[in-house]
């Protein structure tokens, strides 16, 4: 417990003086670039999610995978992301840019919420069994792994929360444990999307593989 804590007091360290270096007070310039980035990656995904989704769907079929748009537009728009915190991009960080994706992230789900019914879960009991064998795979591979490499309790907690909820609920969970941690949350969130993303691609081809589509 003491070296757990050694490391978790070492990184919310960093990571406060990490968020006080570039923390500045956003000005109308700042928060219109921010807009105008949004917009515009968004458009180009999409217009690029587009045209791939039209392209595999005629040369793989309407059923493929690789035939969705929006599947695309996720894509495209990761990569671009991931592109741009390698430049001056990620300088945005201290104006609230991880704040502001926020905001998107919990439109995007509530969206994507109203055109469930929930009603409709008992139709698909298979899938429903995958999901909870997925969950318990997550939660052993995250259990072995931390105790192997000695990780504090803080990255299961965070980690896991990162996977399953992304950044609506990983930085809670980190802030739970001092509110300087809040950003490992987001960060953790953003890369389990990131990863996710792809991931995503081979678990939907390994599935219909085995479905026989």
């Amino acid at each position: 417990m003491g070296a757990d804590s050694t490391a978790i007091d070492a990184l919310r360290d960093k990571m406060a003086n990490y968020t006080s270096s570039v923390e500045r007070t956003p000005t109308a310039n700042d928060l219109v670039l921010l807009l105008g980035a949004t917009l515009a990656v968004v458009g180009l995904a999409h217009l690029v999610g587009n045209s791939l989704g039209g392209f595999f769907a005629a040369s793989m079929g309407e059923e493929s995978v690789l035939a969705s748009s929006f599947f695309w537009v996720v894509v495209v728009a990761t990569t671009f992301g991931l592109g741009a915190s390698f430049t001056r991009a990620r300088d945005l960080e201290g104006v609230g840019a991880s704040k502001f994706g926020t905001v998107f992230i919990f439109l995007l789900v509530a969206v994507i919420g109203t055109k469930m019914n929930i009603l409709q879960l008992g139709d698909a009991p298979a899938f429903m069994a995958v999901g909870l064998v997925w969950m318990l795979i997550h939660v052993v591979l995250l259990l072995v792994v931390a105790k192997a490499i000695k990780a504090p309790f803080f990255f299961v907690a965070v980690g896991s929360k990162a996977n399953v909820g992304g950044a609506a609920s990983a930085p809670v969970v980190a802030a739970a444990f001092h509110p300087a941690l809040a950003p490992v949350g987001v960060l953790l969130a953003v890369l389990g999307y990131a990863l996710g993303t792809y991931g995503a691609i081979l678990c939907a081809e390994m599935m219909r593989a085995v479905s026989g589509g």
